[in-house]
């Protein structure tokens, strides 16, 4: 039997950064691995921002999550796009760049893909 867990994104286990102060990721830990709140600023771009972080072409990371506020733009590395906004579940496979669309911060809540986003590196 498992018993229940309780975190609060209000206080994260773990915060990260993005490149030029263009957001943060804060993370709690539960069995099945991270959830994230992640805050992507305006003007912030994955490309930009998590990149020199990450030292990948693009995104390699699955994410599923929802969109609580603000505006992102996806481009798969096969062409395909979509665009995500408040209330959206997003579900986004390996392979992409991604920027917030607007002035205002895209936040979402992620809970697959989080272990190691924008993890720097020891």
């Amino acid at each position: 039997m498992s018993a229940m867990i309780r975190r609060s994104l209000n206080e994260p286990e773990e915060t990260r950064r993005f490149e030029d102060g263009k957001g943060r990721v804060e993370l709690v830990n539960v069995e099945t691995g991270a959830v994230g709140r992640a805050t992507f600023e305006s003007g912030w771009q994955w490309s930009k921002h998590v990149k020199p972080i990450a030292n990948t072409d693009s995104c390699q990371f699955a994410h599923t999550g929802y969109v609580l506020s603000g505006r992102m733009k996806v481009v798969m590395d096969d062409g395909e796009e979509d665009e995500f906004g408040p209330g959206d579940l997003m579900v986004i496979p390996p392979g992409h760049d991604a920027w917030t669309v607007g002035d205002e911060a895209c936040v979402v809540i992620d809970w697959q893909g989080m272990n190691d986003y924008a993890k720097r590196s020891a």
